[in-house]
């Protein structure tokens, strides 16, 4: 028959676990537990509904809250009575006698009453002012008669200024065609065909 294994005769005993010798009078002191130190504490503040990222709003930042609006700047106001809206014209006059000629204009913004009444006068002068030089006949007039024509389409483009919005304006009087002095640009007209008349008929 075998023998059944002992057990290890060089193991040291195990010690019985026995009460705690340091928990009796006499041993270590037992000492309350220390509160951690720290910041207070603040309760949850819930997230905000329609802000990005659940944040809330800040003031005067875009995308995450009321955004201050910047004021409107002042809408355009003619020069002449302060009336709007108003465009940005310049509208132009001339004038030829002999070997003189002399250049005008008149810039600025204007509503539709007084950029009409500035386009009608300026162009009336130079319609009977501006023939009496050979540059001024065969350029300078006629290339001013042109221009204020196109410009003149900015300001019919207006609607008029508001009642009470404006002060005193340009009379705009009657269109050109409907003033005498503009017909005397006729009187250039006549003589040179007059003259390619006279030509023709001396070379026949």
């Amino acid at each position: 028959m075998t023998t059944p294994p002992q057990g290890n005769p060089y193991a040291a005993p195990v010690p019985q676990a026995g009460p705690n010798p340091y928990a009796q009078q006499g041993g270590y002191p037992q000492t309350a537990p220390v509160p951690q130190q720290g910041y207070p504490q603040t309760a949850p503040v819930p997230p905000q509904q329609g802000t990005p990222y659940g944040y809330p709003a800040q003031q005067g930042h875009p995308g995450y809250g009321a955004y201050p609006g910047h004021p409107q700047p002042p809408a355009p106001a003619c020069m002449f009575c302060g009336g709007s809206p108003a465009v940005h014209v310049t509208f132009r006059a001339h004038r030829g006698i002999l070997i003189l000629m002399t250049f005008g204009k008149q810039s600025g913004m204007m509503c539709a009453t007084c950029g009409l009444g500035v386009y009608r006068e300026l162009t009336t002068r130079t319609l009977w002012q501006g023939w009496w030089s050979p540059f001024s006949l065969f350029l300078f007039t006629p290339f001013t008669a042109i221009h204020n024509l196109v410009v003149a389409r900015k300001v019919k483009k207006l609607p008029a200024p508001a009642p009470g919005q404006h002060g005193q304006q340009v009379d705009p009087g009657v269109p050109v065609h409907r003033r005498p002095l503009a017909y005397v640009a006729l009187v250039p007209v006549l003589w040179i065909l007059f003259m390619i008349v006279t030509g023709l008929t001396q070379g026949s």
